[in-house]
């Protein structure tokens, strides 16, 4: 025999229909698998986020860094930095040097070269003249001519003849290359005979004049002893 259940009050549902409706109470919608709701699993996203991008940051900033670096090292890192810009510098510095170097060299090749042209000019004619119709005489001033050209050009430029016939012996701008002996001691060291003039050019020495040179001896009348 049933007991009979009391109706419930007007607005109330009953324990069946409750049941019947699939209401599940506080756990609703909480999944039966992790055990846990959306509001939880939400929070998880935003955590799993969070750690992720900790761990981006992690990966992206390499150790030893400026940020992780001790004083010494950044000082070490700015001494090697500036030491790498210098020697740049230096070695711009130093090609840019050797090509104004080279231009200034050619522009004074250049210049000597166009103050010789007429003479080359001229020694090329008497280069190609006919001997059966020029004489000696007129070959011979044609060649002075040619030599006191170049010389009046070389000479613009700071070029000076040594020719120090008769002139004391000075070893800075001549060579010896033997003596003879003097007949007074007044001519004692001067040069008695130049076999090859030398070249100065704007005070550098580009060859010793050749020359001999007389020598004074207390033997007989200065000739030299013998050997």
């Amino acid at each position: 025999m049933k007991k009979h259940e009391k109706p419930p009050a007007p607005g109330q549902r009953s324990a069946i229909d409750s049941d019947a409706s699939g209401s599940t109470g506080p756990d609703e919608g909480r999944d039966p698998d992790l055990g846990r709701g959306p509001d939880d699993a939400r929070g998880f996203g935003d955590r799993h986020d969070a750690d992720e991008g900790s761990a981006a940051s992690a990966t992206l900033t390499p150790a030893g860094t400026e940020s992780d670096a001790s004083p010494l090292d950044v000082q070490l890192a700015e001494q090697r930095d500036r030491f790498l810009r210098l020697a740049a510098e230096y070695d711009n510095f130093r090609k840019r040097s050797a090509r104004d170097r080279q231009k200034a060299e050619l522009e004074g090749m250049s210049i000597v070269v166009q103050g010789i042209l007429e003479a080359l000019d001229d020694l090329g004619r008497f280069a190609h003249i006919d001997p059966e119709t020029t004489d000696t005489v007129t070959l011979r001033q044609g060649v002075a001519m040619v030599e006191k050209k170049l010389l009046k050009s070389l000479s613009g430029h700071g070029l000076e003849i040594v020719n120090p016939l008769g002139e004391p012996f000075d070893p800075a701008v001549q060579e010896a290359l033997v003596t003879v002996p003097a007949e007074r001691p007044e001519d004692d060291h001067l040069v008695a005979q130049v076999y090859q003039v030398g070249y100065v050019l704007n005070g550098r020495l580009l060859r010793a004049a050749r020359v001999v040179v007389k020598q004074w001896t207390d033997v007989g009348r200065g000739d030299a002893p013998s050997n």
